[in-house]
């Protein structure tokens, strides 16, 4: 290791509080995803397809939770793990739109690789915005 490289250890500054991805705020489980996949609605977009559920009174912390689901289609895993970075980060950044109890799963297009990343965050606004006043109206 050269002496001006960064260093790889610990000493990385936390993010300030409110702007990470926290581990509460994610879908995890697979029966998670069943459920939101089976029970759910849907909502469709030009790149993505959003599915939602609302949480069950047990289940869930009282806040949105979110989960990727990007198949091998879409390419391979350095592809895969950069499409769901990508939508990570515009979620981190427009998850205050989503107040709800809700389960979203965000299943992307392949088109989403090729789209400016201000665009995918103005489409999970709109995302965010449909799923909030659908919810609203139950």
């Amino acid at each position: 290791m050269s002496a001006d490289a960064p260093s790889r250890g610990g000493d990385q500054p936390a993010a300030p509080a409110g702007l990470g991805f926290p581990r509460a705020a994610r879908l995890l489980k697979h029966a998670d995803f069943e459920r939101v996949y089976k029970q759910g609605r849907r909502h469709f977009s030009s790149h993505m397809t959003v599915f939602y559920l609302r949480q069950s009174d047990g289940a869930g912390s009282g806040s949105a939770r979110v989960g990727f689901t990007v198949g091998r289609v879409l390419g391979g895993a350095v592809v895969r793990n950069r499409i769901k970075r990508r939508l990570r980060e515009a979620i981190r950044l427009r998850r205050a739109a989503l107040d709800a109890a809700v389960d979203v799963v965000i299943n992307p297009k392949k088109s989403i690789l090729t789209l400016e990343f201000a665009a995918v965050v103005e489409e999970m606004r709109r995302a965010f915005e449909v799923i909030a006043k659908r919810l609203v109206e139950k």
